[in-house]
């Protein structure tokens, strides 16, 4: 009897510990991060999505234009994300737009959040743009981007080259699309009219897929959406 009763025991515990391991695969929360001059207010119709998925999600907001990306995370967007993380009490996800990306990234690199669970970028410039050193030292272009769209260029020493490759999962989605010609005739290649395709790849990601969307709108765009909610189930696209 004993010895059966200590076998039934072993199972039930070998089964909690598997249900365990199975619900420790899924994020429990969502972290939306726009990009440079954008809001929160871009992310509803991925919110909404996620939302209806199952998942806690939270859109921040953090005045992209007025400092560098390093006083960004410190001041705005680290004490947002660590305040969301006990609230949900699980494992965060993240998607995020344009320079959303690299806040992440450096958010991550700098430990000031906990390892994100999975990330979907969505136009990140995460080489980089040209658009960037072709523009970046004019009055206007600082005027409307502030410092962190001039820490956004395709040099060695620009902040995207010198994260190096992640440590978590990324799934990375480029736009081929544009709506600005003129800043797509700076941009080698395809492009989706602020970042070319290629300078989205990052060293590390997981996953990539390049989709028919323009970069101001690629987060509404529904193959997008339908791409990160399989990536972040499932770890691919």
């Amino acid at each position: 009897m004993k010895r059966y009763l200590v076998g039934a025991f072993l199972v039930l515990l070998g089964m909690s510990g598997l249900c365990f391991a199975e619900e420790v695969e899924r994020a429990q929360g969502v972290v939306m991060l726009h990009g440079l001059a954008r809001s929160s207010e871009c992310f509803k119709t991925m919110e909404r999505a996620l939302n209806k998925a199952g998942y806690k999600t939270l859109r921040i907001d953090y005045p992209s234009t007025t400092s560098p990306v390093e006083v960004l995370c410190r001041d705005h967007v680290a004490p947002k994300v660590k305040a969301f993380a006990k609230e949900v009490k699980g494992p965060l996800a993240y998607v995020t737009h344009s320079m959303g990306g690299i806040i992440l990234r450096f958010l991550a690199k700098e430990g000031m959040i906990e390892k994100p669970f999975r990330a979907v970028m969505l136009g990140p410039p995460n080489q980089g743009s040209e658009v960037v050193d072709k523009l970046g030292d004019l009055w206007l272009f600082e005027a409307i981007h502030g410092p962190a769209g001039h820490q956004m260029g395709t040099s060695k020493g620009a902040l995207p080259n010198i994260l190096g490759p992640v440590n978590f999962d990324v799934g990375v989605i480029a736009g081929t699309r544009t709506i600005n010609l003129i800043l797509s005739s700076l941009i080698p290649g395809p492009d989706d009219g602020k970042v070319s395709v290629e300078r989205t790849r990052l060293q590390g990601m997981v996953d990539f897929r390049a989709i028919s969307a323009t970069h101001p709108f690629i987060m509404k765009s529904q193959d997008a959406v339908e791409l990160t909610l399989t990536f972040l189930e499932q770890g691919h696209f």
